[in-house]
């Protein structure tokens, strides 16, 4: 690893340690394989250097090319998905300003189709999920993460085998869930550190604010809720009306989860994004009493049953292959390690760490 200036990068080239911008926000995780672009977007943001390894060794570079994840970033699926996807992050951006700002109509159907066609136009041999989980080099705004939660809600809905109009309205839930946060200030929702209490305090505003912007829109009651009671637990310990259980809008319960699952395997200021099997660890150790298990456990075995025969990299180091689930215990699959066969179930101090 050796710390260089952008004027010695070439592609091929390994990002050693995450880089970030003057405002602490992620721009290129660590283990990115660089490209022209990328480093063009360095000297954008006026990056001088950053840390590296030289381009991998012909042994290595095979093994990258065949990843999983380095297959999806060269397809040309995932670069229309990628156009598509920000171009819509930029529609929403543009309406929901000109909602909040001078409190115009919400064109809800509009933005709806426009979700929904990324959908219909990406449905292809590479799944809407994969797509996202390479998208987590890009900046994830209010309006990146609603964008995303819309999607997960879409794909949620399908795997609990709701009706057309229900997955449409599911992802519409997810699409504005959030849009009480942009009557927060900037400066919260953007601190690169913990906030304090006080501004703590403000951003847990942010459902009653949306839900009360929404009453004057023409949206469905369930969405103006899905603002309201997103962050509402099964158990009792969400905000901001400690709702339990069927108290919850089932929308809602259905946007909570997609939100954290979101929330989780993005990047943030401090660290990386989150492996999806450390989140559904997460989710196994504490889930089960927060959320509606109705809806959780069905989410959880489709995203881990979407990994199977993905190369991943364990914490001793090691690249393996993902070949079985274990039902009882799901973040913690049977692997394949050369001739070998480690059940991760039986393995406590073993866990994935990345997916490949």
């Amino acid at each position: 690893m050796k710390r260089l200036s952008i004027t010695q990068l070439i592609p091929g080239m390994i990002v050693a340690e995450d880089v970030y911008n003057l405002d602490h926000e992620l721009l290129i995780p660590k283990g990115t394989v660089l490209t022209d672009k990328l480093i063009t977007k360095l000297d954008l943001y006026g990056i001088l250097t950053i840390f590296a390894e030289d381009v991998l060794p012909a042994s290595d570079l095979s093994e990258t090319e065949s990843s999983h994840y380095e297959r999806i970033k060269s397809s040309p699926e995932f670069h229309l998905f990628k156009e598509d996807f920000e171009n819509e992050v930029e529609l929403f951006r543009e309406n929901m300003n000109l909602v909040v700002q001078k409190n115009t109509a919400l064109d809800v159907k509009t933005l709806l189709k426009n979700t929904l066609s990324i959908v219909s136009n990406h449905s292809g041999s590479i799944s809407i999920l994969d797509m996202l989980q390479n998208m987590r080099e890009y900046d994830d705004s209010t309006y990146t993460h609603s964008l995303n939660v819309a999607l997960i809600c879409n794909i949620l809905a399908g795997w609990l085998k709701l009706p057309k109009e229900d997955v449409e309205l599911a992802t519409a839930c997810g699409l504005f869930h959030d849009i009480g946060k942009m009557l927060i200030p900037y400066s919260i929702i953007a601190k690169p550190g913990r906030l304090s209490e006080e501004e703590f305090a403000t951003v847990k505003k942010h459902p009653a604010l949306g839900y009360e912007l929404l009453q004057s829109q023409d949206v469905d009651v369930h969405v103006k809720n899905a603002a309201l009671m997103h962050h509402e637990r099964s158990d009792g310990s969400g905000y901001p009306s400690k709702l339990k259980g069927n108290q919850i809008d089932p929308y809602a319960r259905m946007v909570a989860i997609a939100d954290v699952y979101d929330a989780m395997t993005a990047a943030r200021c401090y660290r990386g994004p989150l492996c999806p099997f450390c989140v559904i660890e997460m989710f196994e150790t504490e889930g089960f009493q927060k959320y509606d298990v109705s809806i959780l456990l069905p989410f959880l075995e489709n995203v881990v049953n979407s990994c199977l025969q993905n190369r991943c990299l364990l914490n001793d180091g090691r690249k393996v292959t993902i070949i079985y689930i274990n039902k009882e215990k799901l973040s913690r699959p049977v692997v394949q390690y050369g001739k070998e066969y480690i059940n991760l179930a039986d393995q406590p101090d073993l866990k994935i760490e990345k997916l490949l």
